[in-house]
């Protein structure tokens, strides 16, 4: 692989893996843009809404490195002729479990503030990341989440869960309103009715379920 011209300066000569990762990833904001594609390709005003304290060049340049070094491939918008969309490539879906094992990591530290805005599709990431298994027990349902005008589809069987972007009608539960809303009540110990009450959240449906699953996630203790 060619190394990408932006970023040929950078590289650290090392044959270690790690180092490797990081000339791959290792930039500013490099590794939230392969966040913000790990559950679809977006538009690049989409990213940039996504990532609101993103200019418009930085994006740009990320975008070129990581299309450069096989992580994102950038393809035609259905229908359009002009307008583009950037997806991850099979290798960049890959990338997944370094966003678990960093989040999880990361979320011990005692200056970590999980009240902090965030984007929808790094609460979802959270939540593939900090399901608790012993909590959800044997329980088996169908949550849309309708979060940030983008809905999305979870599936929680065996204790585990899957998400994926899709239409949330036929679903047990649809819980919509902001992510970082959502996340105030999973992770920030507010209530799900009061997040209801000042209008942050809706659910539409089954209400025990929605009580539940927000239960379900949890984030490991803090290092001592």
């Amino acid at each position: 692989m060619t190394k990408p011209t932006a970023t040929v300066d950078r590289w650290y000569q090392d044959a270690c893996g790690a180092a490797h990762a990081l000339e791959l990833l290792g930039e500013r904001w490099a590794l939230l843009v392969v966040r913000e594609l790990m559950f679809g390709p977006r538009r690049f005003g989409e990213l940039r809404g996504a990532l609101p304290g993103i200019s418009a060049n930085i994006l740009t340049q990320r975008l070129l490195g990581l299309e450069a070094s096989g992580i994102v491939v950038r393809r035609p918008l259905p229908g359009s002729s002009k307008s583009q969309m950037y997806e991850l490539t099979l290798w960049g879906y890959e990338s997944e479990p370094i966003f678990q094992v960093l989040g999880r990591w990361a979320a011990r530290s005692p200056s970590h503030d999980p009240s902090l805005p965030l984007s929808a599709a790094s609460l979802l990431l959270s939540f593939r990341t900090m399901i608790h298994a012993k909590r959800v027990k044997d329980a088996e349902a169908t949550i849309g989440l309708r979060l940030d005008d983008d809905d999305f589809v979870a599936h929680v069987r065996d204790g585990g869960i899957t998400i994926r972007r899709g239409d949330v009608r036929g679903t047990d539960v649809t819980v919509v309103g902001r992510a970082v809303a959502l996340a105030s009540v999973v992770y920030g110990g507010r209530p799900l009715a009061d997040a209801e009450a000042d209008g942050a959240l809706r659910i539409e449906g089954d209400r025990g379920l929605a009580r539940r699953f927000v239960t379900w996630f949890v984030l490991p203790p803090k290092i001592a």
